[in-house]
């Protein structure tokens, strides 16, 4: 299995919105791509909670069959189509891939 983990520093404005806006679209996309192909075992995205310390604005959380699984995610039509918002209102980005034994 492969966990897959993204998090994003969204900018204060951009793509005409604040960031509290832009954080809400992306959590909102980020999910309709949960079930774009079989093999994703678990899909989470999380924003940061109030009153808590928090380095990232939003996270996406995923445990995928294999490192093909994740290929076809990245690849999918649906996830491609986000990613120019995605860029237009990001920051920073840090991603980690691992094998789960």
């Amino acid at each position: 299995m492969i966990r897959h983990i993204v998090m994003w520093n969204l900018k204060d404005h951009a793509d005409g919105a604040d960031k509290v806006s832009n954080v809400q679209k992306a959590k909102t996309l980020l999910l309709s791509c949960a079930q774009v192909v079989p093999g994703i075992r678990t899909f989470e995205v999380a924003t940061a909670t109030p009153g808590m310390d928090c380095t990232n604005d939003l996270v996406l959380h995923m445990l995928l069959d294999d490192a093909q699984v994740l290929a076809a995610y990245q690849n999918h039509p649906d996830h491609l189509a986000i990613k120019p918002f995605m860029k237009a209102v990001v920051q920073e980005r840090r991603c980690m891939d691992f094998i789960v034994e």
